[in-house]
């Protein structure tokens, strides 16, 4: 398997679940922002030229939930994903879900409006909308978070999602304030020897 990937990016989240798995796979590493992701060779591979991009064989995938998806189904063997006739397993996918439907429209908003638009063409108003928003989704994690230590029974692909987006909410500086289950929940992720070798990368 080949992951393309860069840092600080969703590319995170499969290279984490491939270490978790103990995948084997080849990295090419980019940088966000770089030439390379807008070639006529890259967008061959991802039309969009962004990343994750995995290829397994003749499979080609990007979408990091679908890659997520697709790396549980195809190479996971059971692991990491509850059975569907688990009370777990619906609430495992309203998390794995939850993270690009709801967390990340946030945060593409917020990083647009304060690293890659200019000063001059930055949008204030867009960033509290944005920030008031993300307050809410991480308000609905943090609850459901309460006496538990993974967001569906064990530790599965919904954290590495989910998790993933809460910690980059972080990182961004959402106020956690008023968050106590968040804290540690994204300590006990970091401490993860499988997230440490992805961040890395």
């Amino acid at each position: 398997m080949k992951l393309y990937f860069a840092p600080n990016t969703r590319a995170v989240r499969i290279a984490w679940l491939l270490e978790e798995l103990g995948l084997p796979y080849d990295l090419e590493r980019m940088t966000l922002g770089d030439k390379a992701m807008r070639a006529p060779e890259y967008l061959a591979v991802n039309p969009m030229g962004r990343v994750p991009v995995l290829v397994d064989g003749d499979v080609t995938i990007s979408e990091s939930g679908a890659i997520v998806e697709y790396l549980l189904a195809r190479h996971g063997n059971g692991r990491l994903v509850p059975p569907a006739d688990s009370p777990d397993f619906a609430t495992y996918l309203q998390w794995l879900h939850f993270a690009e439907g709801m967390i990340m429209p946030q945060i593409n908003v917020i990083m647009v409006e304060t690293v890659f638009l200019p000063p001059e063409r930055r949008n204030e108003v867009n960033v509290k909308r944005a920030l008031k928003l993300l307050n809410q989704m991480l308000g609905a994690v943090d609850r459901h978070m309460e006496g538990r230590d993974y967001l569906a029974g064990d530790f599965s692909g919904a954290d590495i999602m989910c998790g993933h987006a809460v910690s980059v909410s972080e990182h961004l500086g959402a106020d956690l304030s008023d968050k106590p289950n968040l804290p540690p929940y994204i300590a006990r992720l970091s401490e993860r020897p499988a997230l440490k070798k992805a961040r890395a990368l």
